[in-house]
């Protein structure tokens, strides 16, 4: 499967020290790759909330004489096909919600052509007991949904999904009981919280596997490994399809690298059937 403009914008921005401003920047033209190359500075700008300048400033940074030589860059690398917005125009908002939430689909598919990343994290949660799974806020419902099924086939799943002053207790805890790895879901917007986490985390001598939103995150810093799946944001709230799918990714990953993944589910799916807990 070959790149996409996406995948392509990601790789060009890999290796720079961007400024959180630029990370901004970065994320914005990530999200619409496709329209990117047809945009003007003064257009980015506005579209990623910062100053024209900064736009400037942005592509210097990343090697350019200035904007219009990164846009002839993108124009180059990128299929040229007109904006999104214009094949889209007949849609309604509801049906650009969805439209936009099957192109991050199609990006987090193109990520996945290279299966490395989540198989490492495959390899890293399933070595880790206790296994923490982090997820605060919006994000809550991401590790929730991770952690009840990945209780079905790991021997020791520990679920984070509250803040406090007993979330660093609750990840000492596991690090003292042999925890080696903590997966973390990580969505807009971050709270400080999760940063506070990670680090925190890390310091205790854990792994840290994040799926954030963006490879720019202000999680990214915190993160040894850090897997992106954008959010869809065409709604009044974000949606977070592909992080979901992702997160059954790598709980198939966990479990292909667990050895006694299907012994466990069988067992439950007998003990579910004797207790009756389910009408199908």
């Amino acid at each position: 499967m070959s790149d996409g403009p996406a995948a392509r914008l990601q790789k060009l921005f890999e290796g720079h020290r961007l400024t959180p401003t630029q990370r901004r920047i970065a994320h914005c033209m990530v999200r619409g790759a496709a329209e990117v190359p047809f945009l003007s500075s003064v257009e980015l700008a506005e579209l990623a909330g910062v100053s024209q300048p900064s736009v400037t400033r942005f592509a210097v940074a990343l090697g350019f004489d200035g904007y219009p030589a990164l846009r002839r860059h993108l124009r180059e690398v990128a299929p040229a096909e007109p904006p999104r917005a214009a094949r889209e125009e007949s849609y309604n908002e509801y049906q650009q919600a969805v439209e936009g939430e099957i192109e991050n689909l199609r990006r987090l598919a193109t990520m996945l052509a290279d299966p490395s990343p989540v198989e490492e994290a495959g390899r890293l949660l399933a070595g880790s007991s206790p296994l923490p799974v982090l997820g605060l806020r919006a994000a809550s419902s991401q590790a929730r949904g991770f952690a009840y099924f990945a209780a079905k086939v790991h021997p020791d799943v520990r679920l984070l999904d509250e803040g406090g002053s007993m979330l660093a207790d609750r990840i000492d805890a596991v690090a003292a009981a042999g925890g080696s790895a903590l997966l973390c879901f990580a969505l807009p917007r971050h709270p400080r919280e999760v940063v506070e986490a990670l680090e925190h985390a890390r310091g205790a001598g854990l792994k840290t596997v994040t799926v954030a939103d963006s490879a720019f995150a202000p999680v990214a810093r915190y993160s040894d490994l850090l897997i992106p799946a954008p959010v869809g944001t065409g709604l009044a709230f974000d949606t977070a399809c592909a992080p979901m799918l992702l997160g059954r990714v790598l709980l198939e990953a966990m479990a292909d690298a667990l050895p006694d993944a299907q012994a466990r589910l069988e067992s439950f799916d007998a003990r579910a059937a004797a207790r009756g807990l389910f009408v199908d």
